[in-house]
């Protein structure tokens, strides 16, 4: 998400591409606790947990790509991507700012098909 390195490990930490919160509002409040629990660490698919610096991880929060994008902007075509794949994956649901801002960013990108096997 950013171009920072870094050989101390305290300085990366992973996030999900969901945000919990984001994920709780559109639809995962409804899921048993299990699937909450399956989603927060989905190790089925390498796209849903991302190492990223701490710094990195501390700016995104819990917002979505309508108010926060990678500051990397070389990254975004994938970050968006692998959102689609992500949201895709689980079925939380978006919202109407959410879906333009996505379209945006996927509007500057290469047509690349993204194949995603269903977790839900």
């Amino acid at each position: 998400m950013t171009t920072a390195t870094s050989p101390d490990p305290a300085a990366w930490t992973s996030t999900i591409w969901s945000p919990l919160a984001e994920a709780w509002d559109f639809g995962a409040s409804a899921w048993p606790p299990a699937e909450r629990e399956a989603y927060a660490n989905d190790l089925g698919d390498e796209r849903a947990l991302i190492a990223v610096s701490a710094a990195s991880n501390r700016s995104k929060a819990d917002q979505d790509p309508t108010t926060w994008l990678p500051p990397a902007t070389g990254y975004r075509c994938q970050y968006v991507t692998d959102g689609v794949a992500d949201k895709t994956r689980w079925g939380p649901s978006t919202d109407a700012g959410e879906e333009a801002a996505l379209s945006q960013v996927l509007s500057h990108c290469p047509n690349a098909p993204v194949t995603v096997t269903l977790a839900r």
